[in-house]
């Protein structure tokens, strides 16, 4: 059962499209063994553990979905970048959930944490259309992503049962986060 020339990288891609068959929480070296055709033991020659597979998956995750944040927001401005920012987001999240579970983990190493710290850069670079930075920024930021976020994680889990067709919530929930921004209180000068 051993696999010449499995590598760290396939290790990890088959266990990313594991998570997103199963979900982040069933991913397991036994599951992740079985798929590769390898005996377990075979596994710990690339990652060191559970924690350490996580911790891989989840910086790969991460630096996939903020290259595909950046060329979204490329030459787009307010409501456009916040459209192509949080539709792009929505739509891999729930091609790819246990991709996206994985991003919300927290990274200590230092490709997986600058990752998740150019997510946070996208959503601040589409409020610079709204003129919003510094103090107020953090606090649009931290809006944005809870909302969006929030949409998606309930999306995602199946929570949304009423009839209402999900798009139509989505758009009005995105002209909502617009309209606060265009809006967004500023501090007296």
């Amino acid at each position: 059962m051993v696999r010449a020339g499995l590598s760290r990288a396939q290790v990890c891609v088959a266990a990313l499209e594991l998570a997103d068959e199963v979900g982040i929480a069933h991913l397991t070296m036994t599951a992740l063994a079985r798929r590769l055709g390898v005996a377990i033991p075979s596994l710990y020659e690339h990652v060191r553990g559970m924690a350490d597979l996580l911790d891989a998956v989840a910086a790969r995750a991460t630096n996939e979905l903020a290259d595909l944040l950046d060329a979204a927001l490329r030459g787009l401005t307010r409501h456009a970048a916040l459209e192509a920012y949080a539709g792009t987001l929505r739509a891999w999240a729930t091609a790819h959930p246990g991709r996206y579970a994985a991003t919300k983990r927290p990274l200590s190493d230092p490709e997986g944490a600058a990752s998740q710290a150019r997510i946070i850069a996208g959503c601040a670079t589409l409020l610079r259309g709204y003129t919003l930075a510094g103090p107020v920024g953090v606090d649009a930021v931290r809006f944005v992503h809870s909302a969006v976020h929030g949409f998606i994680d309930i999306e995602t889990d199946g929570g949304f049962r009423a009839a209402q067709n999900l798009d139509k919530s989505w758009a009005a929930a995105l002209a909502a986060i617009d309209r606060a921004l265009t809006t967004w209180p500023r501090p007296a000068e």
